[in-house]
């Protein structure tokens, strides 16, 4: 007969998530995973894997977290440029902020650590890119749709560019002391949109 487990996988995943996120892929041991779980390191290869895959969870559960609101801001009914520049002074503001600044963003940490040399982890940072740039593009054509957008600009090129800032403000943000420098980036990024 199996054993039950004996601890919840779903909250064993988000715990993982809250310690690769703050200290990275390298930085973290199977050891500290042990310790930061409370769980067997058994127990974390029958249910998740080795490390590599219990990180690839770890990525695939944050875009499952952090892609939702995304989406809600920019598919609201009504105006659209205003949900643009709501999400753009969000990843900002999120940049600058104390508490979220350490940590940073974990698709941006992993691009950063893991992207170079790991297909896999390049794969879902590549893929959660692309859902942020389509969002934001669907945002922009709808946009100019409206009348909002000048119609000689170029809702992919512009969604492109957001993007791109997005994940500077990001990286910047993590290790600048000076949150002017983010906010003044969003600002005049913003200016384009007029």
């Amino acid at each position: 007969m199996a054993r039950t487990k004996e601890f919840d996988p779903d909250a064993a995943l988000q715990s993982a998530l809250e310690l690769f996120w703050r200290r990275g892929y390298e930085a973290t041991s199977m050891a500290d995973l042990v310790d930061h779980l409370g769980i067997g390191r058994a127990s974390i290869y029958a249910t998740f894997g080795n490390k590599h895959e219990l990180y690839l969870k770890a990525l695939d559960r944050y875009g499952e977290t952090q892609d939702p609101p995304l989406l809600d801001t920019l598919s609201k009914p009504g105006p659209a440029l205003p949900a643009v520049r709501q999400m753009v002074r969000r990843f900002a503001d999120e940049s600058t902020v104390e508490a979220r600044r350490e940590r940073g963003c974990f698709i941006t940490n992993t691009a950063a650590e893991l992207g170079p040399h790991d297909p896999e982890a390049a794969r879902r940072v590549e893929l959660s890119w692309s859902h942020v740039e389509t969002l934001t593009h669907a945002a922009l054509v709808r946009a100019q749709g409206q009348g909002e957008l000048p119609p000689d600009r170029d809702p992919r090129a512009l969604a492109r560019m957001l993007l791109v800032l997005m994940q500077g403000m990001r990286v910047v943000g993590k290790t600048s002391q000076n949150p002017a420098r983010v906010r003044d980036a969003a600002e005049q990024a913003l200016t384009l949109l007029d």
